[in-house]
C-alpha cells in the first residue's frame, strides 16, 4: 500500500521515477509525487491528485536530476488532494519525505511541532516526520532522520532527502516493505522489486528497524540504534514480461489466462507419483512434528486469502482429519487466541506484507507457536519471519483484484492437506487419484476459459443490477465468498456470498425476478441440496445463473443460465469454479467502465492497519 521509489547515480532520475512509479501504481493511485535536487541545488517538489498521468503532464520537458524520490499513494490520513499528495517537506521546503506506513502518535508530534513554530500544511501524518527531521537537524541528515525515527511510533518505509545535503537519500523501514539495489554507480530504492527490475540484478530487502545512506561513495546501512549491518544481496527471480499486459487489455484478464501455467508452478516439483504423495521441502524440518504432534490448525488471513484458508480448512479435514480453525488475521490478535504446543498456524498473503496478516504471525509466534507461510513473494516479511512454509510460485500478480494468487493458495493448500494426510490416514490409491486429477487440471482450467464469450454475454445481461446473490455448499461456499468480493471490488456491484442453504434464514427476502442469484451447483457429495436450494429462488422468480458440471442436463433445464466446468474430483471443483466468477466480474466491470485493474479505494497490498 502506496509505492516508494528513489534513485541516486549518474543518468536522469525523472524518467526513472516516474517508470518506477507505474510499475508501483497498484499500490495505490490517489496522487503522484517526486521530489528531486534541481540544478539551481534547491529541492523541487511535483505532486498531483489521481493517476500518474497527472503527474506526467504537470512536469516540464527537459528537466534533469541525478537524485530524486517519488510516490504514489493510498490514502489513509487527510483525504486525496494535490497537497496532501506526497512528498512532504519542512517549513523551509529544504527537506522531503515520502512515506508508505502509518505514524501513530502523529497527531501528538503534531501539536509538539506546532507549540515550537513549525507550520503544519496538511492533515497527513507523514508531514510531521518532515519537520520532525528538520527540528533534529544539525548538519548531518542522517542523524537528524535517525532521532526522527525513535520518536516515531508505527510502521514506516521512508525515502529522504535534502538541498542541505544534495548528494545522498536516506532510506529507512519499521514494518513497511523497502528494497534497494545497486548497479555500477546507480542506487535504487523500491517497495518492492517490480519498480527495480531492468536496472539492478540483485536487490536486498530491509529489515525493520534498518536505516540506509545512499550517496557517490554507495551504500551505508545501519539499525537505528547505529549497529553496522552487511546487506545480502538476492537474485531478482521474475523478468520483465511478468509485469508487463502482454497484449491483454488489462493485468487481471492477463492474470486470468495464466492459471493454467500457475497451477503447474505451484505443483512442479512437488509431486511424488510414486508414493501417491508430495513432496514439501519447506516444510521438512517439521515433518515429525507434523506427524506426531500436531493435533489442531489455525489459518489467519485477510480478504481473498482468508476465502483460499476457508477452503484449506475442508481440505485438511477431510484429506488428513485434523481441526482447522480460520481466522480473519486483522482480528486475530485482539480475541487471545488460544494456542498451545500442538497447535500449527498458518498464515496466507499474497504479498507477504499485508499488515493485519503479519501482526498475526507476531501474535502466534509470542504465544509459542510454530508459524508456517503459504506466500507468494519470495522475501517478503512474512516470508522471512514464519518458521516455515511454502511459496506457491504465483509470479508477480499486478491486478489489484486477486485472481491467479487464489488459484496457486488453493494448490497449495491441497497439496498441504496430500502431505499431513499420507502422514495419517490418507492410502496411496487416495493420494495417488488426487494428484493423477491435479495434473489434469491445467488443460481442463485452458478449456474453460474459452468459454468467455458465453459468460460476457451473461455479465452484459445483468451488469445494470445493482445487487448479486452467490450461494455455494461445501468446498464451493468460499467460492461463493469469493465471487461475491470480485464482482463488488472491481464493477462496485452490491454482491454478498451465503452458503446456500442459510438462503432461507433472512437472504430469501431479497430475491425477486430482479435479483440475480449465481448458484454453484456442481455434481458433487451434496448437488441434491443445492438444486433444493436453485428451486426455492426459481419459485419467487429470481434469476439464476448456475455453474454446473459438464453434461448435467437438469440444471440447464433448472437455470436461466449455466455455465458448464469439466468433470473433476471434488476437492479440485473449486478451482474450476471460482474461474467464470473471476471472468464475470470482470466483464460487468470492462462493460460499466470500471478501472479494473485499480478499483476505487483499493490498493494491492495492505501494509497499514
Amino acid at each position: 500500500m502506496c509505492g516508494i521509489v528513489a534513485y541516486l547515480g549518474k543518468n536522469n532520475a525523472i524518467p526513472l521515477l516516474i517508470k518506477g512509479l507505474k510499475r508501483l501504481e497498484y499500490r495505490g493511485y490517489d496522487s503522484t509525487g517526486i521530489a528531486f535536487i534541481d540544478k539551481y541545488k534547491k529541492l523541487a517538489v511535483i505532486k498531483k491528485k489521481g493517476k500518474i498521468k497527472n503527474l506526467e503532464n504537470a512536469i516540464p520537458e527537459g528537466l534533469f536530476s541525478n537524485i530524486g524520490i517519488a510516490h504514489t499513494r493510498w490514502a489513509t490520513h487527510g483525504e486525496p488532494s494535490d497537497i496532501n499528495a506526497h512528498p512532504h517537506t519542512d517549513c523551509k521546503g529544504e527537506i522531503a519525505v515520502v512515506h508508505n506506513g502509518i505514524i501513530e502518535n502523529f497527531r501528538a508530534i503534531r501539536d509538539f511541532l506546532v507549540n515550537k513554530g513549525h507550520k503544519i500544511k496538511t492533515d497527513t501524518d507523514t508531514e510531521v516526520i518532515a519537520h520532525l527531521i528538520e527540528e533534529n537537524y544539525r548538519g548531518d541528515l542522517l542523524e537528524a532522520t535517525r532521532m526522527a525515527l525513535n520518536i516515531v511510533e508505527g510502521t514506516y518505509g521512508i525515502a529522504v532527502i535534502s538541498s542541505k545535503e544534495p548528494d545522498k537519500i536516506i532510506i529507512a523501514r519499521n514494518g513497511s516493505p523497502l528494497a534497494i539495489a545497486q548497479n555500477n554507480n546507480n542506487y535504487f530504492a523500491a517497495s518492492d522489486a517490480s519498480a527495480i527490475i531492468g536496472n539492478s540484478e540483485s536487490l536486498y530487502y530491509m529489515k525493520d528497524k534498518e536505516i540506509c545512506v545512499m550517496s557517490k561513495e554507495g551504500l551505508n546501512i545501519t539499525t537505528l540504534d547505529n549497529t553496522p549491518v552487511t546487506p545480502e544481496f538476492q537474485k531478482i527471480e521474475f523478468d520483465l514480461s511478468r509485469i508487463e499486459k502482454n497484449g491483454f487489455p488489462h493485468f487481471m484478464l492477463k492474470e486470468i489466462y495464466e492459471q493454467p501455467e500457475v497451477v503447474m508452478n505451484t505443483i512442479r516439483g512437488r509431486i511424488d507419483m510414486e508414493n501417491g504423495d508430495v513432496r514439501l521441502n519447506g516444510l521438512k524440518n517439521y515433518e515429525e512434528w507434523f506427524r506426531r504432534d500436531v493435533n489442531r490448525i489455525i489459518f489467519t488471513a485477510c480478504g481473498t486469502s482468508w476465502h483460499a484458508s476457508l477452503i484449506a480448512e475442508y481440505l485438511i479435514e477431510k484429506l488428513a482429519g485434523i481441526p482447522v480453525e480460520v481466522e480473519y488475521a486483522s482480528e486475530f490478535r485482539y480475541r487471545n487466541p488460544i494456542i498451545d504446543k500442538n497447535t500449527a498456524v498458518f498464515v496466507v498473503t499474497q504479498s507477504g506484507e499485508t499488515a493485519d496478516t503479519l501482526a498475526a504471525l507476531r501474535e502466534a509466534k509470542k504465544k509459542g507457536a510454530n508459524v508456517f507461510g503459504i506466500c507468494n513473494v519470495v522475501g517478503s516479511t512474512i516470508a522471512r519471519e514464519t518458521d516455515a512454509g511454502i511459496y506457491v510460485h504465483a509470479g508477480p500478480e499486478i491486478g489489484v483484484a486477486s485472481t491467479k494468487a487464489f488459484t496457486a493458495q488453493i494448490v497449495g493448500a491441497l497439496l498441504i492437506a496430500v502431505y499431513l494426510g499420507r502422514m495419517r490416514n490418507l492410502s496411496y490409491e487416495e493420494g495417488k487419484n488426487i494428484i493423477e486429477n491435479l495434473l489434469k487440471l491445467p488443460a481442463k482450467i485452458e478449456g474453460l476459459l474459452k468459454e468467455h464469450d458465453k459468460i460476457k454475454k451473461i455479465a452484459e445481461k445483468f451488469k445494470d443490477n445493482k445487487n448479486f446473490l452467490y450461494l455455494g455448499r461445501g468446498f464451493n461456499f468460499p467460492i461463493a465468498l469469493e465471487g461475491a468480493l470480485k464482482m463488488k471490488e472491481i464493477s462496485y456491484i452490491h454482491a454478498e456470498g451465503y452458503p446456500a442453504a442459510e438462503m432461507k434464514h433472512g437472504p430469501i427476502a431479497l430475491i425477486d425476478e430482479n435479483m440475480p442469484v449465481v448458484f454453484i451447483a456442481t455434481k458433487d457429495s451434496i448437488y441434491k441440496k443445492v438444486i433444493n436450494n436453485i428451486e426455492e429462488v426459481k419459485a419467487r422468480n429470481g434469476n439464476v445463473i448456475a455453474i454446473g458440471t459438464k453434461g448435467d442436463k437438469k440444471l440447464a433445464k433448472l437455470a436461466n443460465y449455466v455455465v458448464y466446468i469439466p468433470k473433476t474430483i471434488d476437492v479440485l471443483i473449486p478451482i474450476l469454479t471460482v474461474i467464470p466468477l473471476q471472468l464475470m466480474a470482470y466483464y460487468a466491470a470492462v462493460l460499466n467502465g470500471c478501472d479494473v485493474d485499480q478499483p476505487r479505494n483499493l490498493a494491492k497490498s495492505v501494509t497499514v492497519e
